[in-house]
């Protein structure tokens, strides 16, 4: 599998203030790539270095082996990009709006595939082309840059907090056009905060932090970082004495719960099998769970703060 972004050592400051420190990022051709992180991690300078929108200060940077600074036009040409606060021209109508960024990107708004996948974007999320950009709410905003971005097809799609504004039922049809532009061999970068559409979606996650990606890799390898949640039918916390792996088991709602380490879950069923229990569940950590890991500290630290403030 061939890279599509690859960074090394990647810097960008800002006078004093260094909103990249030496962040390394790889993300290879067909994946759908999750970039997480909270605000003022470093993501959107990060992609605005890929979209060659920002100049690296320092450090290795390179999209399907070019340089997005000095090779933009290229690029822009195989890459489709959704931000996360879309602003429209006032006086233009949604549907010009659409047909005009797909333009940018060399789409014929005459041609029949274009036409055609326009009008099925347009049912799907239920947008209304025909108002005026000055009349559109945040969440209409955003679906005409995802329609543009989905109507023309593309080798890179960099979105940045895509789904910021969407009801429901809008984010359904927008995992599945993700789904359908990874079948037909598109990348994939997706900076979102949240979660569980990251979990659903994307094959690799990286999270970011102060500048630097500090984990990344498949969900199934990251999860050896926090524990697994082990529950059975019981009343007595003192039903899961003895196994050795296990930590803060508790009874509650008529069930017996304790961790385990992600890695040592297949050490303690010939244990549990032995103890003939019953109801046995086994919950594997969620992609929140890994990253409250490396963000809980801050969490802690801001409710200390408020709490000072009272």
């Amino acid at each position: 599998m061939s890279t599509v972004i690859r960074t090394r050592g990647l810097t960008k400051h800002y006078g004093r203030v260094h909103a990249l420190d030496g962040l390394d990022l790889e993300v290879g051709q067909g994946q759908v790539h999750g970039f997480l992180g909270p605000n003022g991690a470093g993501k959107s300078t990060t992609l605005r270095i890929l979209l060659g929108l920002a100049r690296a200060t320092g450090g290795e940077v390179a999209v399907f082996n070019l340089d997005p600074w000095r090779d933009a036009v290229a690029l822009h040409r195989r890459i489709a990009y959704v931000p996360g606060d879309v602003s429209v021209w006032p006086n233009l109508s949604g549907g010009e709006a659409i047909d005009f960024l797909a333009r940018l990107r060399g789409a014929d708004r005459r041609g029949s595939a274009y036409t055609a996948d326009k009008a099925r974007l347009l049912e799907a999320f239920q947008f209304d082309p025909r108002k005026k950009g000055r009349a559109y709410s945040k969440g209409n905003r955003q679906k005409i840059a995802l329609i543009a971005a989905f109507a023309v097809p593309a080798d890179l799609y960099i979105l940045d907090e895509p789904t910021s504004g969407l009801d429901p039922l809008m984010e359904v049809v927008f995992r599945r056009e993700i789904e359908r532009v990874k079948d037909a061999g598109a990348t994939v970068l997706l900076s979102s905060h949240i979660l569980s559409e990251v979990e659903q979606l994307c094959d690799r996650v990286s999270i970011i932090r102060a500048g630097k990606v500090i984990e990344s890799g498949t969900l199934a390898q990251l999860r050896h970082l926090t524990r697994t949640e082990v529950s059975f039918e019981g009343t007595d916390a003192s039903a899961a004495a003895g196994i050795a792996a296990a930590h803060d088991a508790a009874a509650e709602g008529g069930r017996v719960r304790f961790t385990v380490d992600s890695d040592a879950v297949p050490s303690i069923l010939p244990e549990l099998a032995s103890r003939r229990v019953a109801g046995l569940r086994i919950q594997p950590p969620t992609l929140e769970e890994l990253f409250l890991r490396h963000y809980g500290d801050e969490l802690t630290g801001a409710a200390s703060t408020a709490e000072a403030v009272r």
